[in-house]
């Protein structure tokens, strides 16, 4: 079978590819550092946490949680016994089935999430929001949209 060559990028796909990489190498560490300064937690904590006090009684399964925010269960884990370990998370058995494990954000959990959310509204805009004109937020919209919605169903190459 002949090897195809590679469709490499052309100048307008590659200026629009090199800022979108350093885009998503960037922002993340960003919006982590800023919420290290406001509030002590990682941007990864509070998405945990923040993902749980939108959950029904607070409570997710541990493999639904990571899917949620897009972690490993390993690394769901290591950061959920932090958590827990400060009071704001516990873990328990599913009632439902013994080989599920439930995590479930604390009064103390939900009453710092209540308390972080402003910073985290004002790093989202200072980072993202607010750099930006009304017509370029529906189009990261609708662009964010549909690259999400590309690797949430991937089309076949």
């Amino acid at each position: 079978m002949p090897k195809t060559q590679p469709r490499w990028l052309n100048d307008t796909e590659r200026q629009a590819w090199v800022p979108f990489v350093g885009l998503l190498l960037k922002l993340p560490h960003a919006l982590d550092s800023a919420m290290r300064q406001r509030t002590g937690l990682s941007h990864f904590e509070y998405v945990v946490m923040a993902a749980m006090s939108e959950s029904e009684g607070r409570t997710r399964p541990m493999s639904e949680l990571a899917d949620l925010v897009n972690a490993s269960l390993s690394r769901l884990s290591h950061v959920v016994a932090r958590l827990e370990q400060r009071g704001w998370v516990r873990r328990s058995t599913s009632p439902d089935s013994r080989r599920v494990t439930l995590a479930t954000l604390t009064d103390d959990g939900m009453a710092l999430v209540v308390a972080t959310a402003p910073e985290h509204v004002e790093a989202v805009r200072a980072l993202v929001i607010d750099v930006l004109k009304p017509a370029q937020l529906k189009q990261l919209a609708a662009i964010s949209s549909q690259l999400l919605g590309n690797l949430e169903d991937p089309q076949p190459s």
